[in-house]
């Protein structure tokens, strides 16, 4: 096989290396044996499906290839990346030897990346850059296929380097820890030679304690102080233990050491330390202080009574501690040598070997012979085109009617934030409806609903706008997990920022303030307001800011919109279930499950939504005529039919009962049709014991082996949960309207107790006080309003649109149990 032909005609890798001949590809079931013969070419198609509405169509082929050519063939398939490897099974009884192939290769390469990690850590301590640019940088190009003997090289050279920095790295370890030691005792040392003056030594009696100094050096069994150091936050401890275990009998002093901070503890934690000097009598009682001081993380000096040997051994200690410094540089100066050198390399060595890893574990999937590699693979039928043929690599196409294919939604940086929302709740099943493609513009809208502010819809763009346009320069950062959940969802903030500012927008509010853009439909004369017989001409009046009513209007408003909005978002989202059907060909579906459950829908909350409007387009008041509530007629329907306590419309009663008829007709058609038509369709074995294995067959055939009784048992669960859910659904989205009520009064009582005190104290005066403080509570207020409302506020309006996605919305069509497609790629 040669490296140097194109593998993808036509496509982006149509350099990289490929297929010859005229023969290889053959279709299962065709009789010229070309993939030709089982794809039509693009001119017979009048469009392309994009694989977005619905997951992409996918092949199965299985590839048989010369073994010694399987390697090679894995490299320029994962530079494809298109395809989806099956793992060979094993069955009962078989040779399980086969799964032990490449155990050697994949542990050696393991080890490999592991060492490379290694070193990554080491440049990472000693700051050392990794070079992008390597001299090797052939080593990055798709086409680059290391030999065995390069694989050995790697190995050899990461074994040597790994061996010689444990090496060196262990004597820095003793050195450092040496030198802390050493530096420790000097300092105190220095500290401490100052309660032994010259002429206080001369004699045996100290003037300052009155005790008899003993040098601890010169005789061995009469020692009578301890010198040495401990932490300042346990000096206290110490003090009091030592008092205690010698009832008082001790004289301690102690002084702080403030010229540098020590390591302590076992994990060598760098904190204050004191020096101290402990008088004691007694030998026991020695020992016990000792060990006192050594629990408290301690460390005991051995300090010279006579004040020339004190600068003795301080000079001992100096001269010690240069040497080690010394010692330390020279190590640390090979370590570094060799990193610099790494740091040129690290990057394609371990591009090179997370391939070689990612080609080994991938053919330990592969059926192996002694002459021949075979293995099966999923790919989008979109795509097999481009796959071009080679003289000693058969590509068949087979079928995979008892295989489930994996779903694929082709997504781009703009659709792919959407798609990971929808599938965290999970994968759609194979040629299902995508949920994410709807979710593009549902999602922000619905968020948008709950945090309608024109202001914080701005604020919110903003910081989208500004990670959309530096995505490149932020996608070579290194970023925290906040930061890039952020950084990953960018036009998902956007839209939600261009959403909040058209509902703030309608919603007329702008920090809770209002915006005057058009002429008023009302106007206030003597404390009353009157009709101008004009109307607002987008969203909402600015003159109900304010009112005592106000408060109620914006309620009532925005509760109804919120069940109209709840109403289409599920109807839309119950229509995906008809396609679902029509695309799995299951008219029984369609009949059983979703006429029924789109009448019971549309006879109960769709009439609610009709109403609603119908209400709205109703002038009341020049009626003469009190409006009805909407509530009280839902609740009597079912309760009282064919009472109306307010007329909304002619003929009100003799629709509702016929509404309520078929709603309620709906509910035993869900219930029975598809069972009745399971007991028709489907004979039963009336006797188990002539045919045992009936459910197996069934089974291995491809059946799901149901049973009168599991069908009828899921429609009973479907029918109940089906009633019960358009209920609360339908309630639930009332959380729009709730959301936006708080968000707006939240946003008004900051704005009251913030800036509005600064602004009215301006009115007072323009005293430099009142600047100063108007200035104070504009910055208290901005980052409240950045804090709580846009962050806070915004993450919880961003859950609970989430929630009405994954819960209200999906459920009336999302089947889910799909399989993830992960092709085998080394992007």
């Amino acid at each position: 096989m040669s490296s140097t032909t194109p593998l993808l005609s036509g496509s982006e890798y149509a350099s990289v290396s490929a297929f010859r001949g005229t023969d290889s590809i053959t279709a299962h079931g065709t009789d010229d044996g070309s993939i030709e013969a089982l794809l039509k070419s693009e001119d017979d198609f009048s469009f392309s499906e994009e694989g977005m509405f619905r997951s992409e169509q996918m092949s199965l082929i299985e590839i048989c290839t010369p073994q010694e050519q399987a390697k090679e063939l894995c490299y320029q398939l994962g530079n494809f990346g298109k395809l989806q490897f099956i793992p060979k099974t094993v069955k009962p009884g078989e040779n399980n030897a086969a799964k032990l192939q490449f155990t050697d290769e994949i542990r050696a390469m393991d080890n490999l990346l592991r060492q490379y990690d290694f070193f990554k850590e080491l440049l990472k301590e000693y700051n050392i850059q990794v070079i992008s640019d390597s001299n090797d940088s052939y080593m990055f190009d798709s086409f680059y296929i290391p030999k065995a003997s390069e694989i050995e090289t790697f190995v050899g050279s990461a074994n040597d380097y790994e061996a010689k920095f444990i090496d060196i790295q262990s004597s820095l370890d003793v050195l450092k820890t040496r030198y802390s030691t050493l530096l420790e005792e000097k300092l105190a040392i220095e500290n401490l030679s100052i309660l032994f003056k010259t002429d206080l030594t001369e004699h045996d009696d100290n003037e300052v304690t009155g005790m008899t100094i003993t040098d601890r050096a010169t005789t061995s069994k009469s020692k009578n102080f301890i010198t040495g150091t401990v932490p300042r936050s346990k000096m206290a401890v110490l003090e009091k233990l030592c008092w205690r275990l010698t009832r008082g009998n001790l004289y301690l002093t102690n002084l702080e050491i403030t010229e540098k901070k020590l390591p302590s503890g076992s994990n060598n934690e760098l904190v204050d330390k004191n020096c101290f000097v402990l008088f004691v009598y007694g030998e026991v009682i020695l020992q016990k202080c000792m060990k006192v001081i050594e629990s408290l993380d301690g460390n005991i000096v051995n300090l010279p009574v006579s004040y020339i040997n004190q600068q003795s051994l301080c000079q001992t200690l100096t001269q010690d501690l240069k040497e080690i410094t010394q010692l330390i540089n020279t190590s640390t100066a090979m370590i570094q040598q060799d990193l610099d050198l790494i740091s040129m390399e690290l990057n394609s060595w371990k591009s090179t070997i997370t391939k070689e890893y990612q080609v080994y574990k991938a053919l330990q999937g592969w059926s192996m012979n002694q002459s021949t590699a075979t293995t099966q693979a999923w790919i989008p039928s979109s795509v097999l085109h481009e796959i071009s043929k080679d003289q000693h690599t058969i590509i068949t196409v087979l079928d995979f009617d008892k295989k489930t294919p994996p779903t694929y939604h082709r997504t781009n940086k703009f659709t792919q934030a959407f798609q990971d929302i929808c599938d965290c709740y999970g994968i759609a099943k194979y040629r299902e409806i995508n949920a994410g493609l709807p979710t593009i513009v549902t999602f922000p809208f619905m968020f948008a609903i709950m945090f309608g502010d024109l202001g914080h819809g701005i604020l919110l763009f903003l910081v989208a706008i500004l990670l959309v346009l530096n995505e490149k320069k932020i996608g070579r950062m290194n970023r925290d997990e906040i930061f890039d959940m952020a950084f990953s969802g960018r036009y998902i903030l956007l839209l939600m920022g261009l959403f909040s500012c058209f509902t703030g927008f309608i919603y007329n509010d702008v920090f809770s303030k209002t915006l005057t853009l058009f002429k008023s439909g009302w106007s206030w004369e003597n404390g009353i307001a009157l009709s101008t017989g004009t109307t607002y001409a987008a969203g909402l009046d600015y003159n109900w800011h304010g009112t005592e009513n106000g408060l109620l209007f914006s309620n009532s408003l925005k509760m109804k919109l919120s069940i109209l909005m709840g109403f289409i978002h599920m109807t839309y989202s119950f229509m995906f279930s008809l396609i679902n059907y029509i695309n799995e060909k299951s008219m029984i579906d369609i009949v059983g499950n979703f006429i029924p459950g789109l009448v019971f829908m549309q006879a109960i909350f769709g009439y609610l939504s009709i109403c609603i409007v119908y209400k709205w387009s109703v002038d009341w008041v020049k009626d003469n005529k009190p409006a009805p509530g909407l509530l009280n007629m839902l609740i009597n329907m079912f309760l009282s039919p064919g009472n109306i306590e307010a007329e909304l419309y002619p003929h009100q009663s003799k629709v509702q009962i016929i509404l309520l008829l078929l709603a309620l007709i709906c509910v035993p058609c869900l219930l029975l049709i598809k069972p009745i038509h399971f007991k028709i369709t489907h004979k039963e074995v009336e006797n188990s014991l002539e045919n045992p294995h009936s459910n197996e067959e069934e089974k291995e055939e491809g059946g799901h082996g149901e049973t009168f009784g599991d069908v009828f048992i899921h429609q009973v669960i479907h029918t109940i949960e089906f009633c019960l859910n358009c209920v609360s659904h339908t309630a639930s989205y009332l959380r729009l309207w709730a959301l936006s009520l708080a968000h707006a009064q939240l946003s008004e009582v900051l704005w009251t107790m913030t800036l509005n005190i600064g602004l009215q104290a301006g009115k007072q005066g323009t005293s430099i006080a009142a600047v100063f403080m108007l200035f104070l509570l504009f910055g208290m207020w901005f980052v409240l309003t950045v804090l709580v409302l846009v962050v806070m506020e915004g993450t919880s309006a961003m859950l609970h649109s989430l929630r009405l996605h994954w819960v209200e919305s999906m459920s009336k069509f999302f089947v889910g149990e799909g399989l993830p497609y992960e092709p085998f790629t080394f992007n």
